[in-house]
């Protein structure tokens, strides 16, 4: 088998995953009720606790459901930030009120276009010290499997070394 026949093969086997994973979480049950639970445990993390600036993402489709949880970080001592995505890559906004975010171009919830230039709204990724990944599988060892587009892939590159990544699943 050549290296090219090998990558292709690596691209299928995780496209079945992510059609996998992607069904398994559209049949499961109560996703509210566990979105709520899996979203109180971040916030009683320590990471999360002496975190002050902390990325979240807001949740599409079948993802843990963290915009309930939004507003509650919102009421805390902390800078909240989320991201958006311009031309492949992911933007971060300072977050300071729900109100800020509507729905984008693919009907995902996203910071509102005449917000995004504001300097006080922009955030630089070296200035986070947490990071809550999405994703639509992850391993034994904690390893990420996203949706194929490497968005966060590109973000986490320009993270500050040795930060948390909380993956929430």
């Amino acid at each position: 088998m050549t290296p090219s026949d090998q990558l292709d093969a690596m691209r299928e086997l995780k496209n079945k995953l992510r059609e996998q994973a992607h069904e398994r979480r559209n049949a499961q049950i109560d996703k509210d009720v566990l979105s709520e639970k899996i979203c109180n445990k971040l916030m009683e993390t320590s990471e999360y606790k002496s975190s002050q600036t902390i990325l979240w993402y807001v949740d599409v489709r079948s993802e843990v459901r963290t915009r309930q949880h939004l507003n509650k970080a919102l009421e805390q001592q902390k800078k909240i930030v989320v991201q958006y995505c311009v031309d492949g890559f992911l933007q971060l906004f300072h977050l300071t009120e729900m109100s800020e975010l509507s729905l984008g171009k693919y009907r995902i919830l996203e910071p509102r276009t005449d917000l995004r230039d504001k300097p006080e709204k922009k955030v630089v990724p070296s200035t986070l010290d947490l990071v809550v990944v999405p994703g639509v599988g992850f391993d034994v060892r904690g390893a990420r499997m996203g949706h194929g587009f490497g968005y966060y892939d590109k973000l986490l590159e320009n993270v500050r070394p040795g930060i948390p990544l909380i993956a929430l699943a």
